[in-house]
């Protein structure tokens, strides 16, 4: 699909840089440039796909259509709404809260709250770019099925108990846009792939100059060694590490990218960014002014556990 493009830094590599592509350096900069260029013909163009068809989801509409639909089917709504939405888990929690506000099951807002973060235009984008269709739509499939069964699994547990009261105040579903125009519609998502490439340029370059020196310089056998496939524990260190940081898809797929090229197990590197994406520190901070901790804990361990499952069923089947 990109033979052109790699054909084309090959040449810039070694006629501009004077590099081999052979060598360490010359690798790891014919990486950088490679993924750079790649990323944001994908990432663009889905941002934008996925933008215009974004413009016919207001959240007054989505809370209508929401309450029109009931049991694991309002799960399974909510959660490929969440593929439309923001790309980042802190973009997610105002909505998630809104959703709260508008009265929507708590069980079902969850299914929203995880598959957002986890699948949106820019993941699958890059996932596209780096690993082909397949491993992209099952990610997409997989991160589905996570915010479900969470979902489900969270709603059991009666969590309104565990709201805190600031979770009723607001207006957040009170206003509705009028609709755009086709005109407006495009304008609109042109703006926000121009806006969005603003916001993230900087994560994407350090993702991928970070994934470019692992590509050039990590340790193979010892990657694969304690972090190949065939070593279940790995997946659970992958989350482990995961939950604490804070990135979105934009700086964690390449570094899973190089990490997989030497040898990690796929499972592994996408558990990684599944953890970090849907489980940082900051979310938590913004989920703790509506929830308590219990149910914070509650949402953590269910989304982590799915995590590991998916983290171990790619390193099973890929």
């Amino acid at each position: 699909m990109f033979r052109w493009l790699d054909n084309l830094v090959v040449k810039l590599v070694e006629n501009i840089f004077g590099l081999s592509v052979e060598t360490q350096l010359g690798s790891s900069v014919h990486f950088f440039f490679y993924d750079v260029v790649k990323i944001l013909i994908l990432l663009s163009l889905m941002i934008f796909a996925i933008s215009y068809l974004r413009s016919y989801f207001q959240p007054q509409k989505t809370k209508a259509m929401l309450e029109k639909i009931h049991g694991i089917r309002a799960h399974v709504a909510a959660s490929l709404l969440g593929i439309i939405t923001p790309f980042c888990s802190c973009s997610s929690v105002p909505i998630f809260i809104g959703f709260i506000e508008a009265g929507i099951p708590l069980g079902v807002t969850f299914s929203f709250l995880v598959t957002s973060p986890i699948v949106n235009e820019a993941a699958f984008a890059i996932l596209l770019a780096a690993f082909g269709w397949k491993v992209a739509f099952t990610y997409a499939t997989m991160g589905v099925l996570i915010g479900v069964v969470s979902g489900i699994i969270i709603g059991k547990f009666k969590p309104e108990a565990h709201l805190e009261e600031e979770a009723f105040k607001g207006e957040a579903f009170n206003k509705l846009k009028p609709d755009m125009t086709q005109r407006e519609r495009l304008a609109y998502a042109a703006e926000h792939v121009a806006d969005i490439l603003k916001r993230i340029w900087i994560y994407l370059l350090i993702g991928i100059g970070i994934g470019a020196a692992i590509h050039g310089w990590a340790p193979e056998e010892i990657l694969a060694k304690y972090a190949g496939s065939d070593n279940p524990l790995s997946v659970v260190v992958a989350v482990l590490c995961g939950i604490p940081l804070y990135s979105n898809a934009l700086g964690t797929i390449p570094i899973a990218e190089a990490l997989i090229g030497k040898g990690v197990g796929l499972g592994t590197a996408l558990a990684f960014m599944m953890a970090v994406t849907a489980l940082s520190f900051p979310e938590m901070v913004l989920l703790r002014k509506v929830m308590k901790p219990r149910l914070i804990a509650i949402f953590v361990a269910t989304a982590a556990i799915g995590i590991l499952i998916v983290g171990w069923m790619f390193n099973f089947l890929f």
